[in-house]
């Protein structure tokens, strides 16, 4: 957004070929505002006509079309979903033709934190003991193990040690052990055992389920070891017994996941989750191409932003076409762009049911708006590679990962896929955090950052006050340094985490 093209603060033009402008605060019913007369109330973050619009013309905002008038809109009207409609958009994909070759700092210019460098090599920001579940029918006994272990006071004297995590899930039985779910969840499953976040590793299963411990040992060819154990409630003898092997299991594995100490580590270690959930109108000008502005920084320091959400990218792929790296990386976005299209219709859905009824009082009106502003998440650098679902992610720079818009499925897809940092900016409010993997918490507007303090970490609603983006990025990246160090994000200190492991269930369970 250039300041220039600002009418005044209680009104901004986003893009000089918008015929909407967005209110910064409730606009009443017969205020004028340099020469616009409104022609009902509007409130902030909702957008109002600055021209005349014919029936069927397009809507433009972001300098892009997020719609058409279902009816004529006169100048000054309030303009959304009862005068909008999505329409049908075709786009030029012009694959790579904005691709560059990104500048990366040489390592010893790269800024640094305080991490957990691995034996092979990754680098956590946090190390949590993590109990995981194979079915459904072993989420209690995880649970428990996981309750007990805290209740016996057994981690305090394990300083190097951040806690330990039930990650249940309520599918893992009746699904075929050939299909999609199964290898979706093999795979996200995996990048959780393997989360460079993770110190120690349980799988507990019941034992007869479909989703069979052995086969996925197998399938990644792991033995158990001290920092990796399995068991199922039927082999072990019941719940009782079940809970009483955890906890002496995971009172084992304690000496050697405290044995790690933080170690000075490269900003090009850090593999950053880009988040949204909870969109208003706000979300587009601020947060998004704030946190937008600390990946491009992230990226010039040699790490990684992973881009998610499918839906909430859809109608804005074209402006990540023309960034991809090669022809073949745009052309995968837009074959997972197609699949949705199917996906949808075979659901009997669409793809416009995407935004919420939350993100529509908030001033969105249509997934292409919504999308618009989403995708400035991820800033401004060359879309290196497109990643499916949990797959893991190992190419630097800022890189896509097909997941749902479902702010817990898509984050669970991006920490399967090795983040070790997570960014979430809410306009609503969201209430999220995760574990094993911080999330920062930015608020689009400084109303709810002042009511949700507790939850906020960032308020980005002084960008339009006329703070700039560039050096809203850098309070981002900066923040992103210190948590990845280890201090504790708003989300941590309340507790989020353990109920945000979501694993995405894409075929039929029978």
């Amino acid at each position: 957004m250039d300041k220039a093209t600002r009418p005044t603060t209680s009104l901004l033009r986003l893009h000089a070929t918008d015929n909407v402008l967005v209110a910064t605060r409730i606009i009443e019913k017969g205020e004028t505002i340099d020469g616009i007369t409104a022609t009902a109330r509007i409130m902030r973050g909702h957008k109002m006509a600055s021209e005349a619009i014919a029936n069927g013309q397009p809507i433009r905002k972001f300098g892009q079309i997020i719609g058409f008038a279902k009816a004529d809109i006169a100048k000054g009207d309030w303009v959304h979903e009862h005068n909008v409609v999505m329409g049908e958009l075709a786009h030029d994909y012009a694959f790579a033709q904005a691709a560059r070759k990104e500048e990366i700092l040489p390592e010893s210019e790269r800024a640094t934190f305080q991490g957990y460098r691995r034996k092979n090599g990754k680098v956590g920001t946090r190390n949590y003991i993590g109990i995981m579940t194979s079915v459904n029918c072993s989420a209690t006994v995880a649970s428990h193990i996981a309750r007990e272990v805290e209740r016996s006071g057994m981690l305090k004297d394990y300083p190097n040690i951040d806690g330990i995590v039930a990650l249940t899930q309520d599918n893992g039985c009746v699904i075929d052990y050939r299909g999609v779910i199964f290898d979706t969840f093999k795979r996200t499953a995996w990048g959780y055992a393997t989360n460079p976040n993770m110190g120690g590793v349980m799988m507990v299963g019941l034992g007869c389920e479909g989703f069979q411990i052995p086969r996925f040992k197998e399938a990644y060819k792991v033995e158990e070891n001290e920092l990796f154990r399995t068991m199922t409630i039927q082999e072990t003898g019941g719940t009782k017994k079940t809970v009483e092997k955890g906890v002496a299991h995971v009172r084992e594995m304690l000496s050697a996941v405290n044995n790690v100490k933080r170690e000075t580590c490269l900003a090009s270690d850090l593999i950053v989750a880009l988040q949204c959930g909870g969109s208003d109108g706000y979300s587009g000008i601020t947060a998004n191409p704030a946190l937008g502005a600390a990946v491009d920084i992230l990226v010039r320091h040699g790490g990684t932003g992973i881009l998610s959400e499918t839906p909430e990218i859809y109608g804005a792929e074209h402006l990540l076409t023309r960034r991809a790296a090669t022809r073949e990386v745009g052309e995968k976005l837009v074959g997972i762009i197609k699949w949705w299209e199917d996906y949808t219709r075979r659901n009997n859905m669409e793809m416009n049911n995407n935004p919420s009824p939350g993100n529509k009082l908030g001033g969105l009106t249509t997934i292409l708006e919504k999308s618009l502003g989403a995708a400035a998440k991820g800033g401004t650098t060359t879309m290196q590679a497109v990643y499916n679902y949990a797959e893991p992610v190992t190419t630097k720079g800022f890189v896509f990962m097909d997941t749902p818009g479902y702010d817990p499925v898509g984050a669970t897809g991006q920490v399967a896929g090795g983040a070790n940092l997570m960014c979430f900016t809410t306009g609503r409010g969201s209430a999220y955090g995760n574990k094993p993997c911080p999330s920062i918490k930015l608020a689009t507007n400084t109303d709810i950052y002042t009511r949700m303090i507790d939850d906020m970490d960032i308020n980005c609603g002084d960008v339009i006050e006329g703070v700039p983006l560039e050096e809203k990025g850098r309070q981002i990246f900066d923040l992103m340094l210190k948590t990845a160090s280890g201090q504790k994000t708003k989300s941590e200190e309340l507790g989020y985490g353990e109920n945000e492991y979501v694993p995405w269930y894409i075929g039929a369970v029978m």
